[in-house]
């Protein structure tokens, strides 16, 4: 896997990035050297429909590429071959009122990957069709390990075989798992593919949100999905096992598509335990110095499971002072710091704790956030300052040790998802640390918060975890909600505020 990502980015193809193409094709298909598009072709895809033509850069190389066009499916769905689908390669067999997008190459060079950035392309397609409000996706998927198999199975058995795991097929595996289904075998399907026997799959996906619509295109989706992580503490034997039970629940929440990862506050508060002999403020200064390595592997997991992850927070000393911060690992590779402006009266005696002194909003894929680490929800100030910058999402990760700290941290959320008219995400730790000092037993109920309105669940709990037990949360909040929320509400909490009577701004 290639290491040092700065950036991820998903563009439209350019004529400029021929070259690159190439050589990334040449170096995506090495049993077929030959096979690799010339400009004519790259050419006529960007004159007929550039829009479904998209790649992958890395640090600024192009990784990947996927190319398509838009058919009348009827013509093609009983049988076809690749040079017919593509009308002998001239792609005349691209119309604007077809009705599904069919995938004509996809590919990854090699050293990338391992990134999931193959399910980066399908998603823009997938996207791309719901957009235009298409039937589907469809293409016909090589089985480049059938050779090994033909004396012994025919391609419909291989199949099978395939989908029940018995077999790996690097290319028929890969599109199962990202959701399209095998439709039918393809004989004669592409001309010199002998690994595949000149046998293809034909795979579809079905576009739910397609209809017959008055007009010719679909609404965008808004719909975000918020995966929580409420956390066990439990001892680790070092620091490797812990960011293991991390990968894990990335990428537990990663296969449900998730958009958003949350940890919660001090997650990785076991690893003070073999400090445990040293004064509680020098253990916890012994903690930050895992923060740098835990931020490298957080972003590492955000660019690999295609997540946003918000890493709860983590002790961190910065000019000689221990904060307590947490970053937003981007999935585009990306990162940004916040801080724990309020630290509670224990972090500062016990800890010699700093509050920080920066409060901002996050743009991401899914619209703006915010973050404010427990304490911090509890005053007002804060989420309105976020929330009068375009904050759709706040995200609070927290550590408490009773009942009655929990329910300050929860109900203060929910206030602020009324007030703010925002959705609040709330994660924290269950279970115990009776290893290392100031960590105690742990308590909490992760949930997810709305406004109060017809549009919204009546009790504002969109989704709520099971109180003191190690699960993942996953929910679904509707940014057009709160659009529709801000202009036809049965109240206006942002708008109705009386600014005629007071003032509040940000310091900067």
């Amino acid at each position: 896997m290639k290491q040092d990502i700065e950036n991820i980015e998903l563009s439209l193809l350019t004529f400029n990035d021929y070259n690159e193409l190439r050589d990334t094709m040449i170096e995506s298909y090495p049993g077929m050297p030959n096979a690799y598009w010339k400009e004519q072709h790259i050419k006529a895809l960007l004159e007929k429909f550039p829009d479904g033509q998209v790649v992958i850069k890395v640090n600024d190389q192009l990784a990947g590429c996927a190319l398509a066009i838009i058919v009348d499916y009827q013509k093609f769905e009983e049988h076809h071959t690749y040079k017919e689908i593509t009308g002998d390669y001239t792609f005349d067999t691209h119309i604007e009122n077809g009705d599904v997008l069919y995938g004509i190459d996809i590919f990854i060079k090699p050293e990338y990957r391992g990134l999931r950035l193959g399910r980066r392309l399908y998603d823009y397609r997938k996207e791309l069709c719901e957009q235009l409000n298409l039937r589907g996706i469809a293409f016909g998927g090589r089985i480049p390990n059938y050779h090994k198999y033909a004396s012994e199975t025919t391609p419909q058995k291989y199949i099978e075989k395939v989908k029940r795991k018995e077999i790996h097929d690097p290319v028929l595996t890969f599109q199962i798992s990202n959701d399209f289904h095998p439709s039918k075998v393809l004989k004669g399907y592409l001309e010199g593919d002998t690994d595949s026997n000149e046998y293809a799959v034909l795979l579809e996906w079905d576009n739910i949100y397609f209809e017959k619509p008055k007009q010719s295109t679909a609404i965008a989706k808004t719909v975000v999905r918020l995966g929580l992580v409420q956390w066990q503490m439990r001892l680790y034997k070092d620091f490797e096992e812990l960011m293991q039970q991390v990968e894990y629940f990335v990428d537990a929440v990663s296969a449900y598509r998730a958009d958003f990862a949350l940890f919660p506050e001090f997650f990785n508060a076991p690893l003070m335990a073999e400090h445990n002999h040293l004064s509680e403020s020098d253990a916890i200064r012994e903690l930050a110095k895992y923060t740098g390595k835990i931020v490298k592997k957080f972003s590492e997991l955000a660019i690999a499971y295609n997540i946003n992850i918000i890493t709860g927070s983590m002790p961190e000393m910065k000019d000689g002072l221990l904060y307590n911060v947490g970053y937003l690992c981007r999935r585009d590779g990306t990162m940004e710091r916040y801080e724990k402006l309020h630290v509670t009266p224990d972090e500062a005696k016990v800890w010699g704790m700093q509050g920080g002194s920066e409060l901002k909003t996050f743009d991401t894929d899914c619209g703006k956030i915010g973050v404010l680490i427990c304490y911090d929800s509890e005053f007002p100030e804060l989420s309105r300052l976020l929330a009068d910058d375009g904050m759709d999402i706040l995200f609070v990760p927290f550590l408490t040790d009773t009942q009655n700290g929990y329910s300050r941290v929860r109900h203060c959320a929910q206030a602020r998802a009324i007030e703010n008219e925002c959705y609040v995400a709330i994660a924290g730790s269950v279970g115990n640390l009776p290893k290392v000092a100031n960590m105690d037993i742990q308590f909490a109920q992760s949930m997810v918060f709305t406004p109060c309105d017809f549009s919204f669940p009546t009790n504002g709990i969109k989704a709520e975890a099971t109180p003191n037990t190690e699960m993942i949360l996953i929910a679904n909040v509707d940014i057009s909600l709160l659009r529709e929320l801000n202009q036809f509400g049965s109240v206006k909490n942002l708008k109705d505020r009386r600014k005629d009577l007071f003032e509040l701004k940000k310091i900067t």
